[in-house]
């Protein structure tokens, strides 16, 4: 970056680069667009049309449940907490 807030870019070959002030400005159909659009017949395909096999290939076994958690401790201080992290949990 230089001072100006311009980004100068090194490359060893020729390269061109381009921006605009809209570059990051959304492009919103317009309503004769919208209304082209709706008349457009729509071609319904299938998965097969495309090559693609739509067949299940993994088989669940089963499911279950996770564990219910148990209740959490309410601790007095911070001294409090750093001793059962370090001595009851194995964590510091």
């Amino acid at each position: 970056m230089t001072a100006a807030g311009e980004k100068v870019n090194r490359r060893g070959s020729a390269s061109l680069g381009r921006g605009d002030l809209r570059l990051n400005q959304p492009r919103y159909a317009s309503l004769p667009n919208i209304m082209k659009a709706k008349r457009k017949p729509l071609d319904e395909k299938s998965a097969s049309d495309y090559g693609v096999d739509p067949a299940p290939r993994l088989k669940v076994l089963k499911t279950k449940e996770p564990g219910s958690r148990k209740a959490g401790v309410k601790v007095k201080d911070v001294a409090e907490l750093v001793d059962k992290l370090k001595n009851e949990a194995g964590v510091l």
